[in-house]
């Protein structure tokens, strides 16, 4: 036995105390997201929608099962896909009808000003992350674009089977928007069931 560190290939970071409490800060911040809702499911009628925080976590699993099947990096795609979304924070989740009549800063800005307390390590990573998603021009961000738009077809199924006939369009606008073979494919099996197979086959 030895108390000699790994050697991990590089020296760590000095990071400064007023650093680390801007990457608490920052955690606070995101931690906002379990509280902000869906607003596109209450035009759609649904009463209690989910909160971006909870679409969040389904998208980036779905992320990690499209990449998967599709040949991409299942950890990146699922890294993508968790972030898609944190800037809504600060501006907000805007339905889409309501971008004809507003101007927001563009996700990369947001996420530049969320992370600006955060060492420049950590702030580096962050933006890089939200970068990547939104130039869509790897594998992984397309697979992570359409695991967002998967989940909000599964997530707009569940909806419906509650009684919420409004949401209809959604799946419809979802479904015609999907890039990938794969992301389709379960689109189309996810349409053909009920949503509780997975309960009753192993009940």
């Amino acid at each position: 036995m030895t108390d000699q560190q790994p050697d991990t290939g590089h020296e760590a970071e000095e990071v400064s105390d007023e650093r680390i409490t801007g990457v608490a800060s920052y955690l606070f911040e995101v931690g906002v997201l379990k509280h902000i809702k869906r607003t596109g499911w209450w035009i759609a009628g649904v009463k209690d929608p989910e909160t971006i925080a909870e679409h969040s976590f389904r998208t980036s699993i779905l992320a990690t099962v499209l990449a998967a099947l599709e040949g991409a990096d299942p950890a990146r795609a699922a890294q993508l896909a968790v972030f898609h979304d944190t800037q809504e924070t600060r501006v907000g989740d805007i339905p889409h009808v309501g971008r004809r009549y507003l101007t927001a800063a563009d996700n990369e800005a947001v996420t530049i000003d969320q992370v600006a307390d955060c060492p420049p390590v950590v702030a580096g990573v962050l933006r890089d992350i939200v970068a990547t998603y939104e130039a869509q021009d790897t594998p992984e961000a397309l697979v992570a674009k359409d695991a967002d738009r998967l989940e909000c077809l599964i997530q707009a199924l569940e909806y419906r089977r509650q009684g919420c006939a409004g949401v209809q369009e959604w799946i419809d606008s979802c479904r015609t928007g999907l890039k990938t073979t794969s992301a389709q494919r379960i689109a189309d099996a996810a349409l053909t069931l009920t949503g509780l197979e997975w309960q009753r086959t192993h009940a």
